[in-house]
């Protein structure tokens, strides 16, 4: 029932901007934090940013901080990602998750490409 599907990947060059978007269902989406992770070839996941509930408190790693906002619509079910002053070393997988009392959940994800 649970469901993240991002959207809003694409191919953008250096110094551009995207906006990603998760569309979520199946649970009470604002009692519930959201986060950002990418994702590359050989590399481990990595946490990109995240907001909580209904406070829209906001955490990010250290490389997209002052680039990236994370923003939520509780009326649309729906959380983003601006990202800003795109670098080369964006280009990831970008996946939306969430944590209910039933576990972990995960998006299918969305590619960003930023060239050089």
């Amino acid at each position: 029932q649970v469901q993240l599907v991002e959207s809003g990947g694409g191919l953008v060059q250096p110094g551009g901007s995207l906006r990603l978007s998760c569309a979520a269902s199946g649970f009470s989406f604002s009692d519930y934090w959201m986060a950002w992770y990418r994702q590359n070839p050989g590399k481990e996941r990595e946490f990109v940013a995240s907001i909580t509930s209904t406070s829209n408190i906001r955490d990010y790693t250290d490389s997209v901080k002052g680039r990236f906002t994370i923003s939520r619509d509780n009326a649309k079910s729906t959380v983003y990602l601006q990202m800003n002053y795109l670098k080369p070393e964006d280009t990831a997988v970008y996946i939306c998750s969430t944590g209910l009392e039933s576990g972990s959940y995960w998006g299918q994800g969305t590619q960003v490409t930023v060239s050089s």
